[in-house]
């Protein structure tokens, strides 16, 4: 064996999509292990290319790493690909001598990297794996004070839009209909629609008393145009999070009556349409049904956030991440992820904790804490019971689109 093969090797690679700060962990968990004289070696293309014949491998040396770190997008080509345990496979881990297995992605990326591990351990080939939890969406179950990377850069990258869309709905006299990303949870939704006082913000989330339907999330906001008519602004914008259209049941999508391409298994592709298209038709529909003289438009930020380069706070947060992972493997851990708080303290955070029936259990947007609260209660506008009588110019039956009776809360409920 070379002695190249024979230097103990760390492995990474990246699950999912892009997120912006996954250079900088990877530029600092290969300067901390450079510096104690590892070799360091990136996998292009996340299990995909891990588990391929012709797999396509990238040793990173320290000037690679110290050029990568500010950068957006993923030196390592990135895939959600997820294996089955029966393409497991001894080889590369034995070639290369490999003693840590470092993932950078979401819950999939997390769960099949232990999958792995245990594969490897039942052939006699003991190596960690510790995982970063990197998604946008915010949606891993961190201690509560600790966001997942990407997230903050991407709330700013969003904001950036938002504000501008907003001006735009001013300037012009209209209401924008703006979707972004959040599959299970709505925390870049909310983040972002309350830092641009977006009138209303729409997330799975707050249908936590009532079934999510199309017909509720369409009057929320003809409630919340109305109550700005009622107000003398003829303009607005809806914040929505694309994880709402994930909830409803299929016949309530079919019904919409708009096409839809259907998966092997007879439900929705909802993963290839725009939100904002879709949700904006249905609401341009209603409101000429009820004759309202609104216009819409859909925006749908996506993209245009995840290679962004990673903010300051990113960067610093993804630095500690990156050095906390060489911390956790000093210290023996394994099938877990890194997690950091503000004063540095590095923790790992074990998978079998949070998991359920093979599942990482996702954070979701704490309805009951006073912030979330704060927002809806002070920072949206909808109509409520005293908009009645002022709402019966534009609707016929304005209490059909009272906000509280939507989601079936109570007036007291967001009192904090």
């Amino acid at each position: 064996m070379s002695e190249i093969k024979q230097k103990k090797t760390v492995a990474i690679l990246c699950g999912g999509g892009p997120a912006p700060g996954i250079n900088t962990v990877i530029g600092s968990v290969a300067k901390s292990f450079l510096r104690d004289g590892y070799r360091v070696l990136g996998i292009h293309r996340g299990f995909s290319g891990l588990l391929d014949s012709k797999r396509r491998t990238k040793e990173i040396f320290f000037a690679k790493a110290d050029n990568i770190f500010k950068t957006g997008g993923s030196y390592l080509q990135m895939s959600r690909y997820k294996p089955k345990d029966e393409e497991f496979s001894t080889d590369f881990f034995v070639e290369n001598n490999v003693k840590l297995l470092v993932t950078i992605g979401g819950d999939d990326t997390a769960s099949t990297a232990n999958r792995l591990t245990a594969f490897l351990r039942k052939h006699h080939i003991n190596i960690q794996n510790i995982h970063v939890p990197k998604t946008i969406d915010n949606d891993l179950p961190l201690p509560p004070d600790q966001y997942t990377f990407g997230f903050v850069s991407a709330k700013e990258e969003a904001c950036k839009l938002t504000t501008t869309i907003y001006e735009d709905a001013r300037t012009s006299v209209n209401w924008f209909l703006i979707s972004v990303m959040g599959r299970e949870a709505g925390h870049l939704a909310f983040a972002v629609g309350a830092a641009c006082h977006i009138p209303m913000i729409i997330i799975p989330e707050m249908f936590n008393k009532t079934q999510i339907t199309v017909d509720k999330i369409i009057r929320l906001m003809i409630s919340s145009m109305i109550k700005r008519k009622i107000l003398g602004i003829d303009y607005g914008a809806v914040m929505l999070s694309e994880g709402v259209l994930h909830f409803l049941s299929d016949e309530d999508i079919i019904n919409t009556g708009i096409h839809f391409e259907y998966d092997a298994h007879g439900h929705p592709e909802l993963g290839i349409i725009s939100k904002a298209h879709v949700f904006n038709v249905i609401l341009m529909k209603k409101i000429e049904e009820l004759n309202i003289p609104i216009k819409s438009r859909p925006v749908e930020i996506g993209y245009h956030v995840r290679c962004a380069a990673p903010s300051a706070y990113d960067k610093m947060y993804c630095s500690m991440l990156g050095m906390g992972v060489k911390q956790l493997f000093d210290a023996g851990k394994t099938g877990c992820m890194v997690t950091v708080d503000s004063v540095g303290n590095i923790s790992p955070l074990f998978l079998e904790d949070v998991t359920v029936d093979g599942k990482i259990l996702p954070r979701l947007v704490d309805m009951e804490q006073n912030k979330t609260k704060m927002v809806y209660s002070t920072n949206q506008q909808y109509l409520i019971e005293t908009d009645y009588i002022a709402a019966k110019k534009y609707l016929p039956n304005p209490e059909e689109f009272d906000f509280f009776k939507i989601l079936n809360w109570n007036s007291e409920y967001l009192k904090y």
